[in-house]
């Protein structure tokens, strides 16, 4: 470059391929640069596409903490103002109304009172009761209080007319069998097909239990009513009998499946 009066040189540059290059390279990495500083440390970066959803989410979580920390200010100025009424006096105990003991004496009596309504319905339901509990024979007479030997299906009842004095129930794998009087073992003994006999007596009344897997109960053991003594498998048939003073009583009739 010349200057125009002395036609002096005032400076030169020399320009080559190379060096038109690299400046235009260090141009453009200080841009880049310049822009990536201004979008992620100013908020010019909300304006680009994809920022105004985060933005977005942003206030709204930033709102609903301003929101929850206006209701525990509240909550907090309402104790504030409740404690200051106590300490100064302002609140007054809740008031109870007293009732004489007379009163008292009085409806405890009308709460004693029998009402015939009442007396009869729990009368009505006692017995009831009674009637569902209690075991009876085919005959009538009282045996006792029989608990289900054993969840299941009875598959074959007992036929007295053909000797067959059992009835034969189906049940799950790993279903307990269950003592259904208290009384004492009076036997627990292996069958043919591996499995077990179990005789569980109470005075005159004998319950015998036969195709049971696994004894849980020694012989000579005492049980109470609906303890386990067995287990089943669920490949064989729970066969069961029940004697009264040598007499047989069907299962069916006598215990509700």
């Amino acid at each position: 470059m010349l200057d125009d009066t002395t036609l002096r040189e005032v400076f030169h540059f020399r320009v080559s391929t190379l060096g038109a290059i690299s400046v235009i390279t260090i141009t453009l990495l200080s841009l880049i640069v310049l822009l990536s500083v201004l979008i992620v440390y100013t908020p010019i970066r909300n304006i680009l596409p994809g920022y105004s959803a985060s933005l977005r989410q942003q206030l709204i979580m930033e709102s609903a903490r301003v929101d929850s920390l206006q209701t525990d200010l509240a909550l907090q100025r309402q104790y504030l103002d409740v404690i200051k009424q106590l300490t100064a006096g302002d609140i007054r105990p809740d008031s109870v109304q007293s009732l004489d003991s007379l009163q008292l004496v009085e409806r405890a009596q009308i709460l004693e009172q029998s009402n015939p309504a009442t007396d009869a319905f729990l009368s009505q339901y006692e017995q009831k009761e009674r009637d569902r509990l209690m075991v009876y024979t085919a005959s009538g007479s009282n045996v006792r209080q029989l608990y289900r030997p054993v969840r299941g299906v009875v598959t074959q009842p007992a036929r007295p007319d053909q000797h067959n004095y059992g009835i034969a129930v189906k049940t799950a794998a790993k279903e307990p069998v269950l003592a259904v009087t208290r009384g004492t073992i009076v036997s627990a003994e292996r069958m043919a097909d591996n499995t077990f006999a179990v005789v569980l007596q109470h005075n005159a009344f004998v319950a015998t239990y036969r195709h049971v897997s696994k004894v849980l109960k020694p012989q000579g053991a005492s049980v109470e009513t609906g303890e386990s003594i067995g287990i089943m498998d669920g490949d064989h048939d729970l066969v069961f009998e029940l004697w009264n003073a040598g007499a047989f009583v069907n299962p069916e009739e006598v215990i509700v499946w």
